[in-house]
């Protein structure tokens, strides 16, 4: 067993390593020589294939299957491969379609997960090639896989899976700019420039984790709740999953994660002053679809509020408006809309353990579950 060093439990303390594991993970897949994305796989897909892939299956269980959502906004926008995500657990017993044209990718932070094991075992005896993601290199998904890309995130003790998780956002995202730059989709002005923004992760990073003595007040307020709802759109939607995620397993409260929109159609009438609505309403100026996604979603949280619910938001530094729809505000530095999840997900990765420890739960090892899944 590690040292947990100066931190109570290995989940606050691996929380905190996440400004290293993001830039371990970036550093890892950059060219020092011309600083652009040069993926730092085990074994090699070639670049030809890579560039003529009609479609990318996403298959991952868990937290993993969020990065992979989070991770089909990326490529979808950036490369203009369509992208399917599939629960693991459901993909061995389908009949996907795929073959050599077609690209499946496994998301794993132990690389020993049973059901993502199955489909990638399935997909290349249809004739797939495989692509892993994953924290442990000498695993059985990264051994048997086409290729691998490592996510340096270090080892993961806790069962509730937060810098591993961040590391597979990154790795997703430059494989995103990667498959962009091979189909030519991205011009070298905006390949430097996302690489600039990639860089200025870690940083950003830890001015989020400065906002733990507010997540920490946020707790105390709410830890008696027994539900929670938490929402987004678009590449913020899987970021609402695994927030809901982190409260459930860590803190034993039942929570649930939505699009946005989708509240309306039936969770809306289980909202009152007992149920807090977590709302991700981020915003990137400098794109327009991020503006009106972020002003559907502020009125979400209004319309929340008027009818007596509480309202927890996460928003981007110096945006006034939201203030006026929540009742608690948390705020992530400025960022791209495709780059915003890393930093939206540690405030509630935060909030989960702080609500869990005064539960009175044991926080690193919630009851009936293992770090890896590896039966059935």
């Amino acid at each position: 067993m590690r040292d947990k060093g100066r931190f109570p439990h290995f989940m606050i303390k691996e929380i905190f390593e996440q400004p290293q594991a993001v830039r371990d993970t970036i550093t890892d897949n950059l060219s020092p020589k011309t600083g652009r994305v040069e993926l730092a796989v085990t074994r090699r897909i070639p670049r030809d294939a890579s560039s003529t892939f009609k479609k990318i299956t996403i298959a991952a269980s868990g937290t993993s299957r969020h990065a992979g959502i989070a991770g089909s906004y990326m490529i979808e926008e950036l490369s203009g491969i369509p992208v399917d995500v599939e629960y693991a657990s459901e993909f061995e017993y389908g009949n996907p379609i795929t073959g050599p044209e077609y690209l499946t990718i496994v998301i794993t932070q132990s690389g020993e997960t049973a059901d993502t094991l199955g489909a990638q075992r399935l997909a290349q005896t249809r004739g797939s090639r495989v692509l892993a993601i994953t924290n442990v290199l000498d695993s059985t998904i990264a051994r048997e896989a086409d290729a691998v890309i490592h996510t340096q995130a270090g080892p993961e003790i806790s069962i509730a899976s937060t810098k591993a998780f961040g590391a597979q956002l990154v790795a997703l995202y430059l494989l995103a700019v990667y498959l962009g730059e091979t189909r030519g989709t991205l011009s070298d002005e905006k390949v430097s420039q996302v690489v600039k923004e990639l860089l200025a992760l870690p940083d950003r990073i830890e001015k989020v984790l400065a906002q733990n003595d507010l997540c920490e007040q946020l707790a105390k307020r709410y830890y008696k709740m027994d539900d929670f709802l938490y929402i987004g759109r678009n590449v913020h939607y899987p970021i609402a999953l695994d927030g809901a995620l982190k409260l459930k397993e860590t803190s034993y409260i039942h929570a649930e994660g939505y699009p946005a929109g989708e509240i309306k159609h039936g969770p809306y009438a289980l909202i009152d002053e007992q149920v807090p609505v977590v709302g991700i309403a981020t915003r990137d100026l400098s794109d327009p679809q991020s503006v009106l996604r972020a002003e559907r979603t502020i009125n979400n949280l209004r319309e929340v509020k008027e009818t007596g619910g509480r309202v927890i938001a996460v928003a981007t530094e110096g945006d006034s408006e939201v203030a006026d729809v929540a009742h608690h505000v948390i705020t992530v530095p400025k960022a791209p809309e495709l780059l915003s999840p890393i930093l939206e997900i540690v405030p509630l990765q935060m909030l989960a353990y702080h609500i869990a420890v005064h539960r009175g739960v044991d926080v690193d090892r919630p009851r009936n579950l293992v770090k890896s899944v590896t039966m059935e």
